[in-house]
């Protein structure tokens, strides 16, 4: 049992915890507590540490024993952990690799496409919401929030497993290879005179969402096909990015469901 905070593994497990370019440059990223664990492909795994107290229940044996694991103390846990009410189980999982032909499924194509999304919340609300929405994949520049963010990924409450993404570095030259394999792409803009329920996203088709604070730049909201807007009651001026996104993928998802 690992009892010492100063330990190797405690101190790596802790950078990972913090750092992103401990992440990109390990390929890890972290989960915490069992129902993320659980849903991680096995294979993903490379690492596990429980607490003591997480240890020493038998019922909890079967979850980790076929992988390899390190028992911490429950102090030394806590310390290490990202949440306030630690569960007892966190995991090193290697990143995947997807490639944006992955997300591509002919006229099923439905993408999510984020400009400097910047709070982790709010992309791994997105990552979840695409899944449930049947999006086929997302597509981020590369100022965008850090997906492996352990935020980001409590967020996504397992999504991150199964939804593609790509993060580029050129995403004006992204969009225009997508034009080129007949995605239409649409920005909910101030500048949108259709309501964003008027349209039709039956066929191949993505989603431009922009930055919390400042929107869309200008350079990438003028690769959209079309311009669409969310209507607005009182004095509200835009929503929160999410909840546009949600709306947006949600509608494609209805109006595909209804044929």
């Amino acid at each position: 049992m690992i009892t010492s905070s100063s330990n190797q593994h405690v101190k790596k497990l802790a950078m990972l915890f913090k750092k992103s370019r401990e992440r990109k440059k390990e390929k890890v990223f972290i989960v915490e507590g069992i129902k993320m664990f659980k849903e991680a492909p096995k294979d993903w795994v490379q690492q596990v540490y429980v607490s003591e107290t997480f240890y020493e229940n038998e019922e909890n044996r079967p979850y980790f024993e076929e992988f390899s694991y390190e028992v911490l103390s429950d102090s030394v846990f806590k310390g290490v952990s990202d949440t306030i009410t630690p569960q007892g189980i966190i995991a090193l999982v290697k990143m995947p690799s997807y490639s944006i032909n992955d997300m591509l499924k002919e006229n099923k194509t439905q993408l999510l496409i984020l400009e400097s999304i910047q709070d982790p919340g709010n992309l791994g609300t997105m990552i979840r919401t695409s899944e449930g929405a049947g999006t086929t994949g997302i597509i981020m520049n590369n100022t965008t929030v850090d997906i492996f963010n352990p935020k980001t990924i409590r967020s996504t409450m397992g999504s991150i497993f199964r939804v593609p993404f790509v993060i580029v570095d050129d995403l004006e030259k992204t969009i225009n290879e997508l034009h080129e394999s007949g995605v239409k792409l649409y920005a909910a803009h101030l500048k949108g005179k259709a309501s964003y329920d008027k349209k039709d996203y039956t066929s191949a088709c993505g989603f431009f969402i922009g930055n919390e604070g400042n929107g869309l730049s200008d350079e990438i909201a003028n690769l959209a096909d079309e311009y669409i807007k969310i209507p607005m009651e009182g004095h509200v001026e835009s929503l929160n990015a999410a909840i546009s996104a949600t709306l947006l993928m949600y509608e494609a998802n209805r109006q595909r469901r209804n044929g």
